[in-house]
């Protein structure tokens, strides 16, 4: 079959199905959208309140802006390598603001920025337990010793997943790379 054959009727359908992830991405769209409102919030609470705030307090807020930033590059890294890798072609060749990363896309490599950008929302969240540990087992606290021992237990499994993932990877990568050596 020459590669400009018709498609039966059901690969047709088949193949065309992909686009029904396109409410999802626009959903995802309007997520993103959620968390801009939310950081101007938060920004605008930081700069209102700044002088009455200590230290601590402004860290844990700027180290909170940090999270929404962090999770809205987690949204445009499914949004676009998502929508490119499923669904359809952007036709970015060669725009100048075409991220880096989109030009070698695909399931494999989002898979492991997606792991690792989870790692680093989640290294954010423990941090800002870290800081305000001081609170642990105070009236009020929202923090436990099992409760701080579990997140850092996630955090590592979150760690772990992203070197397997990497891993296999690397090894599906190479196992396609290498030549074979049968005759």
């Amino acid at each position: 079959m020459s590669s400009n054959a018709p498609l039966s009727p059901l690969s047709s359908l088949i193949f065309a199905s992909r686009w029904l992830q396109l409410p999802l991405y626009l959903g995802l769209i309007l997520a993103q959208c959620v968390y801009v409102f939310l950081f101007g919030k938060e920004l605008w609470h930081l700069i209102h309140s700044a002088t009455e705030m200590t230290e601590q307090l402004i860290m844990l807020a700027v180290l909170g802006l940090i999270d929404v930033v962090m999770i809205s590059n987690l949204l445009v890294m499914v949004i676009v390598g998502g929508y490119e890798t499923f669904v359809s072609r952007l036709g970015l060749h060669n725009h100048p603001d075409q991220p880096e990363w989109l030009s070698h896309v695909n399931a494999s490599v989002l898979k492991v920025k997606l792991a690792m950008a989870i790692i680093g929302i989640s290294s954010i969240h423990l941090l800002k337990t870290f800081i305000e540990i001081g609170t642990l087992g105070a009236e009020g606290s929202k923090y436990t010793e099992a409760g701080v021992l579990w997140q850092t237990i996630i955090h590592c499994v979150f760690i772990l997943s992203a070197i397997g993932i990497a891993w296999t990877d690397k090894l599906m990568s190479n196992s396609h790379s290498k030549p074979s050596t049968t005759h």
